[in-house]
């Protein structure tokens, strides 16, 4: 019997690693292309002077792909956008605030289908707008069914937030539920005696139900918010600079924020009204928004989240209660056009806080992404989603007012994805 030569192993197990590599580096998503698409992506974007200062993150299969700053997070101060950066995250508070809901749901302290009332019963017999009689007066009618738990989680509740609507924008302006000297309770009080705009149930309209959740949770469990999120989300994930007030020793970190010009380019927003909510400290404690964050603090989060609720060797939620959320509860009874602007986000439907995809885009104008990848963004332009099937993390961090207005969201996923292909999707 030959004896088979130690070198000619070698080169076939070399040959065999190679190719086993290769292949890893084909199934990758964020490959070469896709990082000199990105480079060019932002690079474009800070160099036709749409923003003052951006980064980005991708994290794939269990390792970073990916991270580049560029420009300035205060350009007046000559400081550059860095991983150190802190930008205030707006409504990528909400998904967060959704895990710290959750957290009291694993222990047991109310069901999705409860209704609200049973705990929070500044929202027992509501009442529902009908619109306004020749005197303008509203009309109203009585609910036809409570409003869930479930509901506050996907924004069917029907509280108004608009200032258009005849009468009920009047009382909304009058209520001013979320002026930041309100404590959770007195916004509870304020949303539950506005009439809803719509039967529970029967829309998607953005709002004020997630500051709901906050409350919800400082309800049942008897902790004020700000705390309970802190000891069993921010904390046990190690989200050291994610933080409502923002103290002096950070804010040498802070992004400016800056506003589009009808010129196309940026200029800084007053920094009084820029920092206004974080810079102090205010008898409110959101659920809707905030947060600022660093950009490695927010990838904890999705990270996470991508691995079923465990964070190292700490489980912060069940992987069936990170299946629950990322799953679509929106009804197939909400037609298209009682869904406000979630179409404009792609073919999606609406988790716990989080929008789902549902579909593939059906054309280039869509946001790329996959189905089943779920996602949110913030006022100021930020961005963040999660794509399971890729086992894939995008996060873009950016300061930019009114939220994106320049297409960043679109073309920061068609860079990572690649230009849109029918035969692929």
């Amino acid at each position: 019997m030959k004896t088979i030569h130690p070198l000619f192993i070698f080169i076939f197990s070399l040959l065999i690693f190679s190719c086993q590599n290769s292949k890893e580096q084909e199934e990758l998503i964020f490959d070469e292309a896709a990082q000199f698409r990105l480079d060019s992506t932002l690079e474009a974007f800070v160099s036709q002077g749409k923003v003052a200062g951006i980064s980005a993150l991708i994290f794939e299969k269990g390792q970073e792909r990916y991270f580049n700053a560029l420009g300035y997070a205060d350009e007046e101060a000559n400081r550059k956008m860095s991983r150190e950066t802190m930008v205030q995250i707006y409504s990528m508070t909400k998904p967060i605030t959704g895990a710290a809901l959750m957290k009291a749901y694993e222990q047991g302290l109310f069901e999705l289908d409860d209704p609200l009332e049973k705990y929070l019963p500044e929202f027992a017999d509501m009442k529902v707008y009908q619109g306004v009689d020749e005197n303008g007066e509203m009309i109203l009618t009585e609910a036809q069914r409570s409003i869930t738990v479930r509901d506050i989680t996907r924004h069917t509740a029907g509280f108004p937030n608009r200032d258009n609507i005849p009468g009920l924008s009047e009382v909304m302006a009058e209520k001013d539920a979320r002026n930041f000297n309100n404590t959770l309770s007195d916004m509870a009080v304020k949303i539950g005696s506005t009439p809803l705009w719509f039967e529970p149930g029967t829309q998607w309209e953005y709002g004020l139900c997630v500051d709901m959740q906050a409350y919800l949770v400082e309800k049942v469990t008897g902790v004020p918010y700000e705390q309970f999120v802190r000891e069993n989300i921010l904390d046990p994930l190690e989200m050291n600079e994610t933080m409502y007030f923002v103290p002096e020793n950070y804010r040498d970190r802070m992004a400016a924020v800056y506003q589009k010009t009808n010129e196309g380019g940026v200029e800084r927003q007053n920094d009084s009204i820029a920092y206004r909510f974080s810079y102090n400290k205010w008898p409110l404690t959101p659920g809707g928004f905030g947060l600022s964050s660093t950009i490695d603090d927010y990838l904890k989060f999705a990270k996470m989240l991508l691995n079923e609720g465990k964070h190292e060797e700490k489980t912060i939620l069940k992987p069936e209660t990170i299946q629950l959320m990322s799953t679509n509860h929106l009804p197939d009874s909400i037609p298209e056009d009682k869904r406000s602007w979630l179409p404009s986000k792609g073919q999606v439907g609406f988790g716990i806080d989080f929008a789902v995809r549902t579909a593939a885009p059906q054309g280039p104008e869509e946001n790329p992404g996959v189905v089943g990848e779920f996602f949110w963004d913030g006022a100021l332009s930020t961005l963040f989603f999660v794509d399971p099937t890729n086992e894939l993390i995008a996060i873009l961090f950016v300061q930019l007012t009114p939220y994106d207005g320049i297409g960043l969201h679109h073309d920061f996923r068609q860079a990572i994805y690649g230009p849109w292909k029918p035969s692929k999707n």
